[in-house]
């Protein structure tokens, strides 16, 4: 087989393929690693590759077949880890200077899940440090670049998952979202990302504040993809105390069982937030065909303010406690937008705090009601296009100011309570530039998220269509 046909593949397609032996485990990670390092250098979406221990890891996946073990569901697959996430023995970053050369004693639970499952890692990706924007560049590694025009960037914080699965980079990436970082960088991508309900994917180590924000999550070319991983790495975890006890759904079964009388709100702009038209218009679109899946569709808003104020205090202040020991010492080692985000949290006192995390209580009220009267939630994913790289983010959109947090006013409510929330691809502008949809629904109904997408994908697929790469 040609190797970008089968680094095209999807994951479904080569665990089947694998397992009759038609196609080898060291063929596909053979043939990943030299398309990552032809391509990597244009698009920086790794930051570390583990050439060699995937190699070593691909030989010993062949010979557990030859002997007739027992698999993984997802062995000889190809993954990709965010450089946020704990990988035991390999370097782990987070995009900063302070962790340049930081290798953990220990892999995060979702990793062990993976490697358990048969997974083969392929190294991290990169992301802005700490996480904490929604593009994607560092002071260690540098820019990670959009597979559909390197002029853009792939959006953030899971910038480089995004990219290296937009890119055929690897069929799997794992990334984390605590204000949009795995459906912000879907939507730039083409991707398909899902931001799990609050634990359901063990997290750990987590910073405290943030423990309450971070989801971990599949980004995938397709929603079966995702739903495979996904079955692979839920569950609880004693490091983490959000962590939630796997109820056994398996998220592959019900895709196929559609949508149909569903009632689905359509809203374009949280009744507040300002919306680019080709973007809208797109995601409109898109929404309305939610029709043709037997659904409901009306235009309706949750009924809350901008909690914008609500997700600065609690997000810049857990960054700020983060480095506390290190500040103001280590300042000149920091991202200046970093920087920023620091100085900010400092200011805020224990009540605002506090305060903030009420305030996520009556929001999830808003939705709690909402999602009684529907049972999904549509928005687009992010209210404009990709900046182009070195632009942290839009200064206006439709002609308004707007903050930092304007570009994702969709994305943060839904890490502030926690919600199911995925972006599926659902158009390109006249740049060529990649729109996304986000579907949303009450917390817990994962499965729901996904069967909607599943749908969804199945009379608008996009996963044929491929950057302009090759």
């Amino acid at each position: 087989m040609d190797t970008t046909e089968l680094c095209y593949m999807s994951a479904m397609q080569l665990a089947s393929a694998i397992r009759s032996k038609e196609i080898s485990p060291v063929e596909v990670v053979d043939a990943v690693l030299a398309r990552i390092e032809r391509l990597n250098p244009k698009l920086n979406a790794y930051c570390t590759v583990t050439a060699t221990a995937a190699g070593v890891a691909a030989k010993e996946a062949e010979a557990a077949i030859m002997r007739g073990d027992a698999l993984g569901i997802l062995h000889g697959i190809p993954v990709s880890i965010k450089d946020l996430v704990a990988t035991r023995g390999l370097r782990t970053t987070h995009g900063s200077r302070l962790y340049e050369q930081f290798i953990p004693d220990e892999d995060a639970p979702v990793v062990e899940r993976l490697k358990r499952a048969g997974a083969i890692l392929l190294g991290k990706t990169n992301t802005p440090e700490f996480g904490h924007k929604a593009i994607t560049d560092n002071l260690v590694f540098g820019l990670s670049r959009n597979p559909w025009s390197l002029n853009h960037t792939p959006g953030g914080s899971s910038g480089g998952a995004a990219a290296a699965v937009a890119a055929a980079l690897g069929q799997l990436a794992i990334g984390t979202d605590a204000g949009g970082s795995i459906r912000v960088p879907s939507s730039c991508c083409a991707v398909f990302g899902l931001k799990p309900t609050l634990g359901l994917v063990a997290m750990a180590p987590t910073y405290g504040g943030l423990e309450t924000l971070s989801h971990t999550g599949p980004m995938t070319r397709t929603v079966r993809d995702a739903a495979l991983m996904l079955n692979s790495i839920v569950g609880m975890d004693a490091r983490d105390l959000s962590s939630l006890p796997s109820t056994g759904v398996d998220f592959l079964s019900g895709l196929d069982q559609g949508i149909q009388g569903l009632r689905v709100a359509w809203s374009p702009d949280w009744g507040y937030a300002a919306v680019d038209p080709e973007v809208r218009q797109l995601a409109e679109t898109a929404a309305q065909r939610f029709t043709e899946l037997g659904c409901h569709v009306e235009e309706a808003h949750p009924g809350f303010a901008d909690p914008a104020e609500t997700y600065q205090i609690l997000s810049t202040a857990s960054r700020a406690a983060r480095v506390a020991n290190r500040w103001p010492a280590a300042r000149d080692c920091f991202d200046p937008s970093f920087v920023v985000q620091i100085e900010a949290g400092r200011r805020w006192s224990g009540i605002d705090f506090v305060q903030a995390a009420h305030a996520r209580r009556t929001l999830n009220d808003a939705f709690v009601r909402f999602f009684h009267r529907y049972d999904l939630l549509l928005t687009p994913t992010v209210t404009a296009p990709p900046p182009p790289v070195k632009v942290e983010a839009h200064e206006q959109i439709d002609g308004r100011k707007v903050t930092r947090l304007g570009w994702l006013a969709f994305t943060f409510p839904l890490s502030l309570v926690g919600y199911p929330a995925a972006s599926v691809p659902c158009g390109w502008t006249c740049e060529g530039l990649p729109v996304g949809l986000q579907i949303a629904a009450p917390r817990l109904a994962d499965a729901l998220v996904l069967r909607a997408a599943a749908a969804f994908e199945a009379i608008s697929p996009w996963a044929d269509r491929r950057p302009p790469m090759d």
